[in-house]
């Protein structure tokens, strides 16, 4: 059987081709980063009307890449749900009236559990159970996955994700969109040790996380800077090293010290912002400290893309769960609550 996955939560439209034994045949995403740079951030309409533009081009490619034909799709996977509304309604749709005319099933897929099985697209594929740390722009989590499709919540942002203050700094400084990337290259030439700011741990013993604070104590510096002139290339440099640093400390600890409390030895990362360099390589440094196992996923598996859409779906349909011409799509997870 072969498997088609389609992902449109958010700005990427992305379809893969998946046989059974989880091999992908093909992956193809489309970006949009060049439409909504120069707002700074998606701008949900425009999304959404992209996304009609290009999925059916998108999907064309994957089966061109695969050398497939529609009639050899055994079932489809794709994103339910979160995301924005507008951007989830044109993959699911075309999903469902996809399966409808082919005659076979479809399966809604929640975005979390693609990232939180992203890890089994690579050669080395993770062990159950283990702690997974998912990073992305609206979404900063850690759960416990003890199998395909049982997973348990155990901490989240109570504020800003990790890669929504990553966004808002970046375009605070003018430094482009999407904030991650641009901020990494200038901490790239910056002094993490320069700017002093805080670590919010929360509460004793916490799995959320919070960057609000941290976000606004950015802003309050570069504020300062100004008002005394001395806000220049060599402080921008150092206010994205630092706040980069930053952040990476608190997912780090308390990826780790979960991973200790839960009394598992194996963590998997994924998420847009787990591209990050800096975050990846010690994030491994870490773990090999303490005696853990880490899953990488190739950086291409952890920003969004239908390769991990159609395995999580795959699994979702193997466990019994098929999707109905009635469902709709969802704006918040609720997987593992």
């Amino acid at each position: 059987m072969i498997i088609l996955g389609i992902e449109s939560s958010c700005d990427d439209t992305a379809a893969a081709v998946l046989d059974r034994d989880s091999v992908l045949l093909a992956s193809v995403v489309y970006s949009q980063d060049i439409i909504h740079r120069r707002f700074g951030g998606v701008v949900p309409e425009l999304a959404s009307r992209r996304h009609m533009e290009a999925i059916t081009s998108v999907v064309d490619e994957a089966l061109q890449r695969s050398g497939v034909t529609f009639d050899e799709f055994g079932l489809i996977c794709v994103t339910q749900g979160p995301g924005l509304i507008g951007s989830l309604l044109v993959g699911f749709s075309y999903a469902k009236a996809l399966s409808y005319r082919l005659d076979i099933p479809f399966v809604g897929v929640d975005h979390m559990a693609g990232h939180l099985l992203s890890a089994y697209l690579e050669p080395v594929k993770p062990d159950f159970p283990y702690i997974a740390l998912i990073v992305s722009g609206g979404t900063t989590a850690l759960y416990k996955v003890e199998s395909y499709v049982d997973f348990t919540l155990l901490g989240a942002t109570r504020d800003d994700a990790a890669g929504e203050a990553f966004d808002k700094i970046a375009r605070y400084l003018d430094l482009g969109y999407p904030g991650g990337p641009c901020i990494s290259e200038r901490a790239e030439d910056g002094d993490s040790t320069t700017v002093k700011l805080p670590r919010a741990w929360l509460e004793e013993g916490s799995t959320d996380f919070s960057f609000s604070g941290l976000k606004t104590s950015v802003l309050n510096h570069c504020n300062r800077l100004k008002q005394q002139g001395e806000f220049f290339e060599t402080a921008v440099n150092d206010v994205c090293a630092s706040f980069q640093q930053a952040v990476i400390d608190v997912l780090i600890a308390k990826t780790i010290a979960t991973a200790r409390s839960q009394q598992i030895d194996t963590i998997v990362i994924g998420g847009g912002v787990c591209a990050n360099t800096s975050l990846r390589k010690q994030m491994a440094q870490q773990c090999r400290e303490h005696g853990l196992v880490l899953h990488l996923p190739a950086i291409e598996n952890c920003t969004d893309n239908a390769a991990m859409i159609a395995f999580a779906g795959l699994k979702q349909f193997e466990r019994g769960t098929i999707g109905s011409i009635h469902d709709d799509v969802f704006s918040r997870s609720r997987l593992g609550r």
